[in-house]
């Protein structure tokens, strides 16, 4: 038998039966040679070898099956191996790996097989193919459906937020800055004392005042990994097994941020008492910064909120005052061109007419009186259309929070 009647034969076969089908196969067909063998997780040979690590090439002698799949324009073409057989050049080693997926239930299930010359060569191959693909490199880690993957692309999106144009009160920005840079940078005066070198930070308030912006905003000036959890719920996982599996990878990737945003939203009745488990439980989350942002603090367990060592740091996020308002108001007025741009006069006014305005409704605000004034354009004419639309705008406020609770608009992973 070859390699090619072994794939064959193998999908022919119940599932149960497949992986030790192509064991014993293997075992007969290579009997001087040792197999490792795998399934999914971190071994992404096709990235590893796309980082000079390694070379890989398709095996003459059997089908290889590619399957090519179109994830819009932000992402493009991605291809993955569905079955065949790579030669591997590594580190002066020959090798080969087989490819074979077949369906369980509703999931797409792809195994692997390292053959090597011995049997240390194969699993110390397979470790730092792994090892490489667990790490977060200009990418954020993103969790949903119960599952773990990189986006490059969601970190690009966040390149652009930085403290620079972010407008809060008072010192609470630097604040902020000086208590991660201070963590970070303070691994050993934590263990000389023996204190925990992890950290839980809560930003609380109203939506669209800037928790979002500044959670970006860390991420790039810190440089450290990012872990962003976009659900809990998974279609074929527990609640126990995804929060597992959260706190799991931040443990692995350490030290990094882990991001809640909105955990008001992510936490129930059914699943807060596995999230305290694995938030200050046995399991030692050292290098680990929890960051969870909440629109309602109304809704969080006393436990979360309020009991110490889980959330030791809060920082509140309220609309803007007076003088943030026009501090606000006038970087977005130098950024327009000048035929757009408010009068000294209007600048003023427009700061009292946007009392209990989100920074979230202040941009707006600029936005929409823009292509405003880009339907008809006037000389001086943004004063008077921003007047307009800060009524406007009031008046969406008011229907907005008469609405019932339940049509709040959730943060997504678009927000970022």
């Amino acid at each position: 038998m070859n390699i090619e009647n072994i794939v064959s034969d193998a999908l022919a076969l119940p599932v149960d039966a497949v992986s030790y089908f192509v064991s014993r196969e293997l075992g007969g067909l290579y009997p001087l040679r040792s197999v490792v063998e795998g399934e999914g997780g971190e071994f992404g040979l096709r990235e590893y070898e796309e980082a000079g690590l390694c070379s890989v090439r398709p095996a003459e002698s059997v089908h290889n099956q590619i399957a090519t799949a179109w994830y819009g324009e932000q992402y493009g073409l991605y291809r993955s191996v569905e079955n065949g057989l790579y030669h591997v050049e590594w580190q002066g080693h020959a090798l080969e790996v087989l490819f074979i997926t077949w369906t369980e239930g509703v999931c797409r299930s792809r195994h692997h097989w390292i053959l090597a010359d011995a049997k240390e060569t194969a699993e110390q191959f397979f470790e730092a193919v792994c090892r490489w693909n667990s790490e977060v490199r200009g990418e954020v880690l993103v969790f949903d459906n119960g599952h773990w993957a990189k986006s490059e692309a969601l970190f690009q999106a966040i390149k652009s937020a930085t403290f620079d144009n972010l407008v809060l009160p008072g010192f609470l920005k630097q604040e902020i800055q000086d208590d991660f840079n201070q963590f970070f940078a303070s691994r050993e005066v934590y263990e000389r004392y023996r204190l925990p070198w992890k950290r839980g930070v809560l930003f609380i308030g109203p939506p669209g005042n800037g928790k979002t912006h500044t959670v970006k905003a860390l991420i790039n000036w810190l440089g450290k990994p990012c872990l962003y959890v976009k659900s809990l719920k998974a279609r074929y996982a527990t609640d126990h097994e995804t929060i597992h599996a959260v706190f799991d990878r931040a443990r692995q990737t350490t030290p990094c941020i882990l991001i809640l945003e909105d955990l008001d939203s992510l936490l129930t009745d059914r699943n807060r008492s596995f999230f305290l488990n694995e938030l200050d439980g046995f399991a030692a989350n050292t290098g680990v910064v929890v960051l969870a942002t909440t629109n309602h603090p109304d809704r969080l367990d006393p436990a979360i909120l309020d009991r110490p060592s889980r959330f030791d740091r809060k920082y509140y996020f309220e609309l803007p005052e007076p003088s943030e308002r026009l501090t606000y108001v006038q970087k977005w007025n130098e950024s327009l061109e000048k035929d757009l741009r408010l009068t000294a006069d209007g600048i003023g006014q427009v700061v009292d007419l946007t009392d209990g305005f989100s920074y979230a409704y202040l941009k707006e605000l600029f936005l929409s009186s823009m292509m405003r004034w880009i339907a008809s354009p006037a000389a001086d004419a943004m004063d008077t259309i921003m007047f307009a639309q800060a009524s406007l705008l009031r008046e969406q406020m008011a229907s907005v929070t008469l609405a019932p609770a339940e049509d709040e608009e959730e943060t997504t992973e678009e927000d970022w």
